[in-house]
């Protein structure tokens, strides 16, 4: 048994993640499996996304989506090392917002966070909004308001049960989506293997004389927000059984099979329509390609299969963005009473509940305004993980062999710069508009701590820093 640093002094043993967070009152219950962490990080990149996006970086990129796939996931996976180095240390939630407190400042934490926080609670808003727009394409009669209220009252009604359940729902609306991808694809390669639209197999989705690393860099910046679901996953350390064995397994799962996943769709899809205007609608592209490769009836389970995605993406986003806050309001960061707090199943309901109130919002805003607002901050927290990375190894590990170097310093810089490139790949209303959401929470915090004088919150410290002593 080894102790935390001395500013803790918190014991560690094999039940050390459950003492070690259980300074409060409160505590979230531990029912979640390595299984049900895969599903829930793949429900919430919603496999069926892949779709979304086709349209929009075709174009961006020449025709080259699968190869922006690949730059993406290269830089995902070097940024989810850090998450799964991260998570052994500080196995609590709170993702980025926990990892740059503890390892960096708790005030610079709070500011990751509070823009992290801003992706965590506008995510379930633009699935509300694409729930509308695709249910009112195959129901025109039907109100988008009603889509939007199902859809969000449907997630809340499962979060507020409990995320085990939840987590078992999402088993059954990933597999759907999965069956559907795959019969996508299938029909696709048909289609190609018959020649249709004079399409033939081919590596130019991936490489060819007219790649341009600006295009492929702006397409990768927008599709970043495929993989958010490993970084959903690390805020449910406090409820998976073995946080420190499973959330890494699964953080890298969820990416390797994502990334595949998400290059062999686009890469069929790009095949058969090497050029996008050909196409009546670039932004609805898949459902258009779907009836092309399908008829009618397949562009129909097409889009029942899209709305599996868009109710599982609802559940975990909701959850996610929940226990984000709950992580705050524990450190008092956020107000304690209003975000700290869980019921006695271990829901923090009040958060589920302000979550669901954003989310309806989507009644007034267009998908442009809300996916405009995103990428800013998932760029700025996985930069602050990488960072939190480098901080732990200057400030608690001991041990300084060219193994930890390059775990804990090479590999986490090579991030930073990665997620910094990216960021700035961003249009200039996602920086605008991330810039002054950040600015909102500077005053915030400036105003709390009385001019950063009042001091930080409690930190707990890493807890498995005795391998490397």
């Amino acid at each position: 048994m080894s102790t935390l640093p001395a500013r803790s002094g918190v014991a560690a043993g094999d039940d050390q993640i459950a003492h070690a967070i259980a300074h409060e009152a409160g505590t979230l219950k531990r029912s979640l499996k390595l299984r049900h962490l895969v599903f829930i990080g793949l429900a919430y990149m919603a496999p069926m996304a892949v779709f979304d996006m086709f349209g929009i970086v075709a174009e961006e990129t020449n025709g080259h989506v699968p190869l922006a796939y690949l730059v993406v996931m290269v830089a995902v996976l070097f940024t989810a090392f850090s998450y799964s180095r991260m998570v052994r240390f500080f196995p609590i939630a709170g993702s980025a917002y926990t990892y740059a407190k503890e390892a960096i400042n708790a005030h610079l934490g709070f500011l990751v966070g509070w823009v992290a926080t801003l992706d965590y609670l506008l995510l379930p808003m633009i699935n509300a909004i694409l729930s509308g727009i695709y249910m009112g394409a195959v129901f025109p009669e039907v109100p988008f308001w009603v889509w939007v209220l199902l859809t969000v009252g449907i997630c809340t009604v499962l979060n507020l049960v409990g995320v085990k359940l939840a987590a078992s729902m999402n088993v059954i609306l990933v597999s759907i989506q999965l069956v559907v991808a795959v019969v996508f694809v299938v029909l696709t390669i048909v289609n190609i293997v018959n020649g249709a639209n004079g399409a033939e197999f081919t590596i130019a989705p991936f490489i060819s004389g007219d790649v341009q690393l600006v295009s492929i860099a702006a397409g990768a910046a927008i599709l970043a927000l495929s993989f958010l679901g490993f970084d959903a996953v690390s805020t449910l350390a406090e409820e998976a059984e073995r946080p420190e064995r499973d959330i890494p397994r699964a953080i890298f799962i969820i990416v390797l099979v994502a990334g595949a996943f998400f290059m062999t769709v686009t890469y069929v899809m790009q095949v058969l329509f090497p050029d996008v205007t050909q196409l009546a609608d670039i932004v609805g592209a898949s459902p258009e390609i779907a009836k092309y490769v399908g008829g009618a009836a397949f562009q129909a389970i097409f889009v029942g299969g899209y709305m599996m995605a868009v109710l599982g993406c609802g559940i975990t986003q909701q959850m996610s963005a929940a226990r984000l806050l709950y992580a705050m309001g524990r450190d008092g960061a956020l107000p304690k009473r209003l975000f700290g707090r869980v019921n006695s199943t271990g829901v923090p309901v009040g958060n589920v509940l302000l979550v669901a109130a954003v989310a309806l919002t989507a009644l007034f805003v267009d998908l442009d305004q809300a996916a405009s607002m995103i990428n800013f901050g998932a760029f700025i927290a996985f930069t602050f993980v990488n960072l939190s990375v480098i901080f732990v190894f200057f400030r608690f590990i001991k041990r300084r062999g060219p193994g930890v170097w390059l775990g804990f310093v090479a590999v986490p810089a090579i991030g930073v710069a990665i997620n910094v490139w990216l960021w700035f790949s961003l249009d200039s209303v996602s920086m605008m508009i991330g810039g002054v959401w950040f600015a909102l929470g500077l005053i915030y915090l400036f105003v709390k701590t009385r001019g950063f004088r009042a001091p930080a919150p409690d930190l707990t410290g890493p807890i498995n820093i005795s391998m490397y002593e």
